[in-house]
């Protein structure tokens, strides 16, 4: 349930001197109402000028060379750029729908986010004891008890290897759509996330802030209409200047991000998903046989299939496709095993010459170790005993 929000509210992320409050979105400027100069006006200022919000390499002067006649793969979107949120400070403070929990695979508290299980209240935790874990790249859905939420969507980050780089890429990108998926599917529409990379994990800062906005990106390009706020949530000033320096590369709020961005941008920015794209590991299909002029009919043959019928058809342009034994003609499989059992009952009534000489009964149960060992000890025996020295002479072999 919601919370009151308090008269004394914060703004920015600092705190007041009541603790905690509820920070409203109207307290939040939108990504596209932020402040923000074109480079070029910097470009005969102190070179020690720090801006805040296009910080090297992105204001660079070199960004607008090489980009000529390329083609943005993030246009500008102003609706998109309305939706996206940046703020310093813990999620569960702001008054949206769902705020997300980055946790671990049994979605204990002491793995969560640093004090969002505190600020919800017992209730939360012994929710989470009945969800039977949750797997690295998911999320579950919980109530937010205390919090000034609806739902808290917890999700399990991936631990970082540089051995698994494209794995771990892939299963953080999962793990915010995940999370905006539940969002849509819960019928909430705003949401507070914040760095689900975690450093416990050892996942490098940058390279995980471009995946998850370039995964929000690319899921609001087909979900906008249903969403009406992604907020961004960080607690350090480093993590801060990360979001600031690589939005505006995902999300340009002019023409002139927009250029910028097309030199700045990763070369492999992932596919309609924000995923990373392995060429080899893609299912090949091969296409369909080509079509091919029709043969004149011919006259009826009967095509011998098996032992089991013949089956008499026409020949035409499908023969190439078909198999004639799918075709045939088979007999009944009661008639067929009562030919067997008669055919193994006349074998076994039968003499069986090798069993005079001694071989025993070859059409008889299977024999035991020892009476192999027996058997092939007479045969070698007997094989030592022959005299083929006058074979040899010939040189025959």
């Amino acid at each position: 349930m919601y919370r009151t929000v308090a008269t004394a509210t914060t703004r920015g992320g600092v705190a007041t001197d009541n603790g905690d409050s509820i920070v409203s979105l109207d307290q939040v400027p939108r990504w596209s109402d932020a402040e923000h100069r074109s480079s070029l006006e910097f470009e005969n200022e102190d070179p020690s000028f720090s801006n805040s919000y296009f910080p090297d390499p992105l204001t660079s002067l070199g960004a607008e060379i090489g980009s000529y006649g390329m083609v943005s793969r993030f246009p500008v979107d102003h609706d998109t750029n309305s939706k996206i949120y940046l703020w310093r400070g813990n999620p569960w403070n702001l008054e949206v729908d769902a705020v997300v929990n980055s946790t671990n695979e049994n979605l204990d508290e002491a793995h969560s986010s640093p004090g969002l299980h505190a600020a919800a209240g017992p209730g939360l935790a012994e929710e989470c004891a009945t969800l039977g874990g949750c797997r690295t790249g998911m999320a579950k859905v919980t109530n937010a008890y205390d919090l000034p939420v609806r739902r808290v969507i917890h999700t399990v980050g991936p631990k970082y290897a540089v051995k698994y780089h494209t794995a771990a890429e892939n299963a953080l990108s999962h793990c915010y759509r995940a999370c905006l998926e539940l969002l849509i599917e819960n019928g909430l529409k705003s949401i507070a996330m914040g760095c689900i990379y975690t450093e416990a994990k050892n996942y490098p800062r940058e390279p995980a802030a471009h995946v998850a906005i370039r995964t929000v990106r690319r899921f609001l390009e087909k979900q906008k209409d249903k969403i009406t706020a992604v907020v961004f949530c960080t607690t350090t000033t480093s993590d801060t200047e990360i979001y600031k320096r690589l939005l505006p590369l995902y999300f340009p709020r002019d023409k002139h991000e927009e250029e910028v961005a097309i030199s700045k941008l990763p070369s492999d920015v992932g596919d309609e998903n924000g995923e990373t794209i392995i060429d080899e590991r893609k299912i090949r299909i091969k296409p369909l046989p080509k079509k091919t002029a029709p043969k004149p009919p011919k006259a009826p043959v009967d095509l011998p299939v098996s032992d089991v019928g013949l089956v008499r058809r026409n020949s035409s342009y499908l023969d190439s496709f078909l198999d004639p034994a799918f075709m045939s003609l088979i007999k009944d499989p009661d008639q067929r095993r009562k030919e067997q059992w008669e055919k193994t009952a006349q074998a076994q009534k039968g003499w069986n010459c090798a069993k005079v000489l001694g071989f025993g009964d070859l059409g008889g149960p299977p024999l035991s170790v020892s009476e192999e060992y027996s058997l092939h000890s007479r045969y070698l025996a007997k094989a030592n005993s022959l005299n083929l020295s006058e074979i040899a002479e010939m040189k025959i072999v």
